[in-house]
């Protein structure tokens, strides 16, 4: 269909601009959200001009999609990904202290002293963080495992207030975000978030703390 004035049928017909077919969903600008299980070796971004495997390149939806905010080289766990601008912006501004919980393997065994900073809160080059929820897991003979729970997204946060207290980070999981929890997604697995679980993004991001 190329002649000027014809119609077309969104329900029957494929419709191309330049080349590329626009899809009903992308035409009636349909919200999708969707969580990924990130696995290790996997960039959190659109593209990679070093051509390392993207996150987009797991999650194969039609509309054009970005992550919400973004997970280490080395690290794996809850990512979220839209093409709701509006909602991540809020999602990854700091002004709504949106919480972020990591499974976090250290280098030795932080002790109460230790883990009373991560809550207090750390001084790092760019200011002093948010109180951290810290918890103690379990200690292995050469490790440990704590949770932490921030609530700011500033980069490589998590390594650099372990290493703050002298522990090196040795394996990063982020468990939950905003609520948000894996459950039986494997790594590089995705699926779309339910309503309900919109619902309660949204509901985070409504006022600023």
């Amino acid at each position: 269909m190329t002649e000027l004035g014809s119609k077309a049928d969104p329900e029957k017909d494929r419709i191309a601009v330049d080349g590329r077919v626009i899809s009903r969903t992308q035409e009636k600008g349909e919200k999708i959200y969707i969580l990924l299980n990130k696995p290790k070796g996997c960039i959190s971004t659109v593209s990679d001009p070093e051509g390392r495997p993207t996150v987009i390149d797991l999650v194969k939806v039609k509309q054009r999609i970005f992550p919400v905010g973004r997970l280490d080289l080395d690290a794996e766990g809850v990512l979220l990904l839209t093409n709701d601008g509006e909602l991540a912006n809020k999602l990854i501004h700091p002004r709504y202290k949106i919480p972020k919980k990591y499974l976090v393997k250290v280098s030795d065994a932080p002790d109460e002293k230790d883990m009373a900073k991560l809550r207090k809160g750390i001084y790092l080059e760019d200011g002093r963080t948010l109180p951290a929820e810290a918890k103690f897991i379990k200690a292995t003979k050469t490790n440990s495992w704590i949770e932490l729970t921030v609530y700011e997204g500033r980069n490589r946060l998590v390594k650099r207030m372990c290493f703050a207290i002298g522990h090196s980070v040795l394996k990063l999981q982020r468990t939950e975000f905003a609520g948000i929890k894996l459950g039986s997604l494997k790594p590089g697995e995705f699926r779309a978030l339910t309503a309900g679980e919109v619902k309660m993004l949204k509901a985070a991001a409504q006022n600023p703390a």
